[in-house]
């Protein structure tokens, strides 16, 4: 796949046919999967790498392919297939602790291809990882606000917004450095 006009990856992904644009909406649906897989255990709420798979996609992809592919994995987390944190599936997750957060997620993607499509992207690292920030945080609001209906508002910024904020900092400079390293390896060379 060429980088054309601006140089962006979703860019390029916009301009594929529709059955090509619907075959990386499925398979970026099953990368979200897998990061929901890479889960550490906590109560309420897992720590999983589905936050940074979420930002990639949408900057990725763009905002509409990056939204339509989480909710893509959505849908076939919903009819039960185990892709959701833990191995979950069916509609439970969506009405759990976990909600608010699951939510987040296609806002976040579409958010992040926004701003990578205004020139938050690779070639500018550090606007990216604000970018990413950015959709980390929104994701912890929205989580912790819908957790702080179930638990309280305290025990939700203590369980459920606190002990992720290092990881969404971290989980943000690490999609920024994979992006800015796509971007320069895509780079022309003269």
């Amino acid at each position: 796949m060429s980088l054309q006009n601006n140089g962006s990856m979703a860019t390029a992904v916009a301009e594929l046919p529709a059955l090509k644009q619907a075959g990386l909406v499925l398979v970026a649906s099953w990368l979200l999967a897998a990061s929901s897989w890479v889960s550490v255990p906590m109560v309420p709420v897992p720590m999983t790498m589905q936050t940074l798979a979420v930002c990639l996609v949408g900057a990725m992809m763009g905002p509409r392919l990056g939204t339509l592919a989480v909710l893509a994995w959505f849908g076939q987390a919903v009819i039960g297939l185990p892709l959701l944190a833990g191995g979950s599936g069916g509609a439970a997750p969506f009405f759990g602790p976990t909600a608010g957060y699951l939510v987040a997620f296609p806002i976040a993607a579409g958010l992040t291809g926004v701003l990578v499509s205004r020139g938050w992207d690779g070639q500018r690292p550090v606007r990216l990882f604000i970018a990413m920030l950015i959709a980390n945080g929104l994701c912890l609001a929205l989580g912790g606000a819908w957790l702080a209906r179930l638990i309280g508002p305290d025990a939700a910024l203590a369980t459920g917004v606190l002990p992720f904020i290092l990881g969404g900092i971290l989980k943000s400079a690490l999609g920024a450095a994979m992006l800015a390293a796509a971007a320069r390896w895509q780079r022309p060379r003269a």
